[in-house]
C-alpha cells in the first residue's frame, strides 16, 4: 500500500520536477495560444517513434511562420526562458522545433514538460544561470548536448568530410553587437567559456560531396543542418533541417532572413552552398533518444 502510494505521489510530481525555470522567468510571446498550440503539437508528435521524422513534421508545422531575429534578447537585463512559435529565426527554429521532438519522444505533451526540454536543450548543463549560460555558438551547443546524451553528430559518419580547426571568439571580439556583454561580470564570465574553444576541431562535410550519390543517400529528412562559415572566429551561420524531393535531392527547411518567414529553399542544399563563397560546407546532427 505504501509503494502504490509512493508511486502516485511520483507520478503526480514528475513534470514539475522536469523544469527549473521559474514560471515568472518564462517569457511567452502568447501564453494562451503558446501553451495551447504546444500541447496541440506534442500530442500529434508523440503517435511518431521516428525521431527524424517527429522532427520534421514538426518542422513543417512551422512553415510561413514570419523570421524575426533577436527574440531571446531581454529588454530588463535578465534572462528568460523565451517561448515563441509566432517568430522565429534559424536559431530558434531549429531549438523549439527539437524540444517539442525531444517532449513528445519521452511521451510528455504539456506546455511545462516543453519549456524544460527547451531549457535543457538551450543552456549550459541543461540549466538557464544568465545570459553566459545559453549556448550561442553551435560548436558549444553539440559539445554540451552530446555529453548529455541529447543529440549526437554524424558529419564524420558521412562517406566524405574534413576536420576544421579554430579559435571560437567572435562574440567577445564584437563585444559591441552584444547588449548583454556590455555588462563586465556576463562579459567576462562568456570569455571563460570561449576560452574551450580555442584551437576547436569539428567535422565539416564540403559542398561537393553531396553530389555524391552515397552522401545524399545517408542525408536523412529531419536531421539538423548547420551551415559553416569562414568568417573568423566563428563556426556556423545559419541551421535548419534536411527535407527531400521525390527524387532524395537534398533541401533545406529553414527560418530565412532573405524570404522573411520559415520555407523550403527554392534551391538544392548543394546550390546554395556552392554560390555561397562565405560558407565551408555543413555540419549534420541528429536527435537521441
Amino acid at each position: 500500500m505504501r509503494l502504490f502510494l509512493f508511486l502516485a505521489i511520483f507520478c503526480l510530481l514528475q513534470p514539475a520536477l522536469l523544469g527549473t525555470v521559474p514560471v515568472n522567468l518564462i517569457n511567452f510571446h502568447n501564453e494562451a495560444t503558446d501553451t495551447t498550440r504546444i500541447t496541440e503539437l506534442l500530442i500529434e508528435a508523440e503517435k511518431i517513434s521516428d525521431p527524424n521524422e517527429r522532427i520534421i513534421t514538426l518542422a513543417k508545422k512551422f512553415e510561413g511562420t514570419p523570421y524575426v531575429a533577436g527574440t531571446l534578447e531581454s529588454n530588463d537585463g535578465e534572462e528568460h526562458l523565451t517561448v515563441n512559435l509566432d517568430e522565429l529565426d534559424c536559431t530558434t527554429f531549429v531549438d523549439v522545433v527539437t524540444a517539442l521532438a525531444y517532449t513528445a519522444g519521452q511521451h510528455r505533451t504539456s506546455w511545462r514538460d516543453f519549456t524544460a526540454a527547451l531549457e535543457r536543450l538551450r543552456y549550459r548543463g541543461g540549466e538557464m544561470h544568465g545570459y553566459a549560460s545559453r549556448l550561442h555558438y553551435f560548436s558549444d551547443w553539440v559539445v554540451d548536448n552530446t555529453a548529455r546524451g541529447n543529440i549526437k553528430e554524424v558529419t564524420n559518419r558521412m562517406p566524405s568530410y574534413k576536420d576544421e580547426i579554430k579559435t571560437l571568439n567572435f562574440m567577445s571580439r564584437n563585444r559591441d553587437k552584444y547588449a548583454a556583454l556590455a555588462d563586465s561580470a556576463t562579459f567576462e564570465k562568456f570569455k571563460s567559456y570561449e576560452i574551450g574553444y580555442r584551437n576547436h576541431m569539428y567535422p565539416v562535410m564540403k559542398s561537393r560531396a553531396l553530389s555524391s550519390r552515397d552522401t545524399r543517400s545517408a542525408l536523412r529528412e529531419g536531421d539538423i543542418v548547420a551551415l559553416v562559415t569562414k568568417t573568423q572566429g566563428l563556426d556556423v551561420v545559419h541551421l535548419g533541417f534536411i527535407v527531400k524531393d521525390d527524387k532524395g535531392v537534398p533541401y533545406l527547411l529553414n527560418a530565412s532572413s532573405a524570404k522573411g518567414k520559415v520555407i523550403v529553399d527554392e534551391m538544392p542544399l548543394i546550390d546554395r552552398l556552392t554560390r555561397d563563397r562565405s560558407l565551408l560546407g555543413i555540419r549534420i546532427v541528429r536527435l537521441v533518444e
